[in-house]
């Protein structure tokens, strides 16, 4: 991972913050994917694109693990608008619905067990 940031030219600020989300994401993967399996069972992680994977898995740990967890709106916003730019057509249209699932499940409080590990 080093490597890449150092590749990357980011602030110094900026490569902190990158590292802290791959590193949380890392640490709470296997509640995120199954986070992403309960919210999209129709679609087995293993046959899901890996970008559209990889923003969920992002965007699920910055609104439900993160200690300093980013607004709902602007997370999914921000993937969605990744999704759009580095995914297939629809991925857009897939990460807003599983945000979106997710975001109707923590705010009807179904995602206590996932606060509870982070």
């Amino acid at each position: 991972m080093q490597r890449h940031l150092r590749e990357a030219h980011l602030s110094e600020e900026a490569a902190e913050f990158t590292a802290h989300l791959v590193e949380g994401v890392e640490r709470h993967r296997a509640a995120i994917d199954d986070v992403i399996r309960e919210r999209a069972p129709a679609f087995p992680l293993s046959e899901m694109p890996p970008v559209d994977r990889n923003i969920l898995r992002l965007a699920i740990y910055e609104v439900l693990f993160d200690n300093q967890p980013a607004p709902l709106r602007t997370a999914i916003n921000e993937a969605v608008e990744l999704a759009k730019g580095y995914g297939s057509e629809s991925s857009g249209r897939f990460v807003n619905g599983v945000l979106g699932a997710v975001a109707l499940a923590a705010s009807s409080g179904d995602d206590t067990d996932t606060q509870d590990e982070a």
